[in-house]
């Protein structure tokens, strides 16, 4: 079994008279995080929000009943907690009315959980994402070995737990998680009048894995406005589908400014997206899937150490380019990305030259692993 970073992470945050807040993509690992939370804890109550009793859990209306439901107990986790409704508000009541009692909860996105509870509990609550395994988790449990001898298959399949570990089906289970789970929040709790539209436009960016995108050619390519192709992707971001990369520029007249890049959470996803799952040897998006990769693995390394920090990319409109830049403390690092090492691989003089302060470093097959531990 892979322990799971947040697991040693929570305990730390709790009795500061905040909740607990969990969020991420479905099938990453949550309630089982919560129910192993639970293993330590006494004097708990364990509210399942999928079922109707669950929910009706929290349909009080006065104090005198929020201290009936909740009054004997040191612990409340409760799973799946999006499925209340004005779900933040109602955590805010219980806290203020029993700030010793430790709420842990979970959900199975920031559309429904983080945001709805955002407002209501500010000041009040400690996040937590989860997101498929990372490379310090696996390097943790299964050693070096398993880290640089598993990457191709996690370059195509992806680090979802199931995948990971159920290694004689990762086509099936990736699929099944990405047809049967992947717009189930999105389409849920959102007006999307066009689910088919929406899904014609995560397919182009699929396709468009790691490269600038331009809402106005995605939307033309998918038969939607601009307005709405941003919308979507929103979406798409909060889901935990996809995340953006913005560009970096401070000094230079030429550097791009508005630019974005589309990285997915899973490779697994998104290569399921497409139905491909070709070896690597088959493959022209090999540089792609790298990136991705890579790029996300450092997006989980630095939340799992709750880092406070910025991921950009940099470019001009001559198309010089940096794969990475990570902003961290008032401190700049530079880094390229690269399946293979490459002599003639330079960082541009014209970046040199306008941020001397920055660090450099070219990541590759032979030196990523412990960049990401």
């Amino acid at each position: 079994m892979i322990k799971r970073t947040v697991l040693e992470m929570i305990p730390k945050f709790m009795y500061k008279g905040r909740a607990i807040i969990i969020y991420g993509a479905r099938r990453t690992g949550k309630t089982t995080i919560l129910k192993a939370l639970a293993q330590g804890l006494e004097d708990l109550r364990f509210v399942n929000c999928d079922l109707i009793d669950g929910q009706e859990a929290f349909d009080f209306k006065t104090v005198d009943d929020i201290l009936l439901n909740f009054g004997n107990i040191s612990h409340l986790l409760i799973d799946e907690a999006q499925r209340v409704p004005d779900i933040g508000i109602k955590l805010k009541a219980i806290i203020d009315t029993l700030p010793k009692l430790q709420i842990i909860a979970t959900g199975s996105s920031s559309l429904d959980l983080s945001n709805i509870t955002r407002e209501p509990l500010t000041g009040r609550k400690f996040e937590f994402l989860v997101s498929p395994f990372s490379t310090r988790e696996i390097y943790d449990e299964d050693g070096i070995a398993a880290v640089k001898g598993g990457v191709e298959q996690r370059l195509v399949f992806g680090n979802y737990p199931e995948v990971y570990l159920e290694k004689t089906m990762p086509r099936e289970i990736i699929g099944e998680i990405a047809g049967s789970y992947l717009f189930r929040d999105l389409l849920a709790f959102q007006d999307i009048k066009r689910p088919d539209l929406l899904k014609k436009l995560l397919k182009a960016l699929a396709l468009q894995l790691c490269n600038e995108v331009s809402y106005t050619e995605l939307g033309s390519i998918v038969g939607l406005d601009r307005k709405t192709v941003e919308r979507y992707i929103e979406l798409m971001e909060q889901s935990f589908i996809i995340y953006r990369l913005g560009s970096f520029s401070r000094n230079l007249r030429n550097e791009l400014k508005r630019a974005v890049k589309v990285y997915f959470w899973d490779n697994g996803i998104r290569n399921a997206l497409l139905n491909n799952f070709s070896p690597l040897e088959t493959r022209t998006d090999l540089g792609a899937l790298w990136e991705n990769y890579v790029v996300t693995e450092r997006r989980k390394k630095m939340l799992n150490q709750r880092a406070s920090f910025e991921h950009y990319f940099w470019r001009t409109s001559s198309q010089q380019e940096i794969d990475l830049i990570e902003t961290e403390n008032g401190n700049i690092n530079a880094y390229e990305i690269k399946w293979k090492r490459r002599k003639s691989a330079k960082f541009p003089k014209p970046f040199l030259e306008s941020y001397p302060e920055a660090s450099l470093k070219l990541v590759d097959f032979n030196n990523y692993v412990k960049w990401l531990l």
